[in-house]
């Protein structure tokens, strides 16, 4: 008997287009075009090794999921997979699958939170006069309307999203790589390549300590690669999908990353006050003109797209956790359009409270929220590595012909990107700025181990846990 996650109600309304952008914009948010100065300001150009290091462990938990994914498509991908991969009547797979269903539920439903806001913030820019809590709720309603309609209405919402931050970084990578090659218009050269990059303290100013400082926080921008994985139970062709998008995230994570942060650092001296709008600043340092109007469009829109895919991820992960009574039964209702519509109302209304929370409680409620979804997420990264540690030797057991994408050098890169991300919590501990991160995530893990304690009390184990023991991934 196969668990209860290959009887899906979700319809499958996702074409292989949407894929492809869902895969290729899920790594641009609206941090790498607003927050990356950050990591600039605290390593300097050095910063470009900081993304790299922090790239290549996505890179890894990627091609983890995606061997995963494509040996076992799953409504709840890494939900499914780390109750899987710890079950038994002694294994804690029910604690693991409910840690990582909720921490992701959480991590996305604040982050629905603080796009809301940051959106409200962007749209100011052009109508200074309106209530940013008016532009917020307004955001979410939209999006929250676009995810109701259909799966295939996300879809082609995030379709246009994603295009418009790939074509952006695609333009901006092309117009700085001219300048930085001398091949642009003499009258708009207003900036000197070599001179921005080595003539304030050189390539690594600060020494390296700043460096890896700055691999911890750029953890939080690529967050949002792995949503392909989720969308592919509602896609016709999933493995296909995701076998594309995990071969091709090594090139999503060298161009869109670390390729615009060398261009920025190239264009930018690290240490000037205009590194607080590294792009603006880069495209204003290029002679670009409404440089500011422009930068501010795009950003809106890599907004727009986490709003929209973190409505998206949020809504199907609880559909997911209700399968299994982790989360109320009542959530998994779907429409007649395969909609799990409840699913996707307590998102938004998760999302607009903590909105709320931002102006009525700037400072205690929100700044919690904010301070801890980030540390939650890398848990999420932690488990879904150990869960691929323990399905691939049982898949190679069992099922090797479902082992279309496999995951190099096993087992040393999986434990190489353990040891690497529990490296990154280690180090938050010594990091002053990310001390508080890192400890309020510890209690949000620490509020979800005393939810799961109640819920096994009030539901005492069952067959379930013998019959995931004995799953067959079906070979499709």
């Amino acid at each position: 008997m196969q668990p209860s996650m290959n009887k899906s109600e979700l319809k499958t309304g996702l074409k292989q287009r949407h894929m492809t952008m869902i895969a290729l914009g899920g790594v641009i948010g609206a941090g790498l075009f607003v927050g990356s100065g950050v990591v600039v300001r605290q390593a300097g150009p050095a910063a470009v090794l900081s993304f790299l290091i922090t790239g290549g462990l996505i890179v890894l938990v990627m091609r983890m999921l995606g061997e995963m994914a494509c040996a076992m498509p799953a409504v709840g991908s890494f939900y499914e997979y780390a109750r899987l991969a710890f079950s038994g009547k002694r294994g804690p797979g029910k604690l693991a699958g409910f840690l990582t269903g909720w921490m992701y539920w959480y991590f996305w439903v604040i982050v629905v939170a603080v796009e809301a806001v940051a959106g409200a913030k962007l749209v100011q820019f052009w109508l200074p006069d309106t209530p940013a809590w008016a532009i917020s709720l307004v955001l979410l309603v939209v999006l929250t309307a676009t995810n109701l309609i259909s799966v295939g209405s996300y879809g082609e919402f995030e379709f246009w999203f994603a295009s418009i931050k790939v074509a952006a970084i695609i333009v901006f990578l092309f117009l700085g790589g001219l300048y930085v090659l001398g091949l642009w218009p003499a009258s708009m050269h207003t900036a000197s390549v070599i001179p921005t990059l080595l003539s304030h303290g050189g390539l690594m100013p600060k020494g390296i300590g700043p460096v890896l400082s700055g691999a911890v926080a750029a953890t939080g921008f690529y967050f949002g690669a792995e949503i392909v994985t989720i969308a592919a139970a509602e896609a016709h062709e999933p493995v296909k999908a995701v076998a594309k998008a995990t071969n091709s995230v090594i090139t999503r994570v060298l161009f869109f990353y670390v390729g615009s942060i060398l261009l920025v650092v190239a264009l930018v001296p690290w240490d000037s006050p205009k590194m607080a709008t590294p792009y603006v600043s880069a495209l204003e340092a290029m002679g670009i003109p409404a440089a500011a109007n422009v930068m501010n469009a795009i950003v809106l829109t890599a907004v727009l797209s986490a709003l929209n895919s973190g409505l998206y991820a949020a809504s199907r992960m609880i559909f997911a956790l209700t399968r299994h009574g982790d989360a109320p039964a009542s959530l998994a209702k779907v429409n007649r359009r395969g909609v799990p519509v409840r699913a996707i109302l307590i998102g938004t209304l998760f999302g607009y409270v903590s909105v709320v929370m931002s102006y009525v409680s700037p400072d205690t409620v929100f700044a919690f929220l904010v301070n801890s979804y980030g540390t939650v997420a890398i848990f999420v990264y932690v488990l879904i590595a150990l869960s691929q540690l323990k399905l691939r030797a049982r898949l190679e057991r069992e099922s090797p012909q479902t082992l279309r994408v496999r995951m190099w050098c096993y087992p040393y890169l999986t434990w190489f990107a353990i040891a690497g991300m529990v490296g990154i919590l280690v180090a938050m501990a010594f990091i002053p700025d990310q001390r508080t991160p890192l400890w309020l995530g510890v209690v949000s893990l620490g509020v979800l181990l005393v939810a799961y304690a109640w819920r096994a009390r009030k539901s005492p184990a069952s067959a379930e846990e013998a019959e995931l023991a004995e799953y067959r991934p079906r070979v499709q």
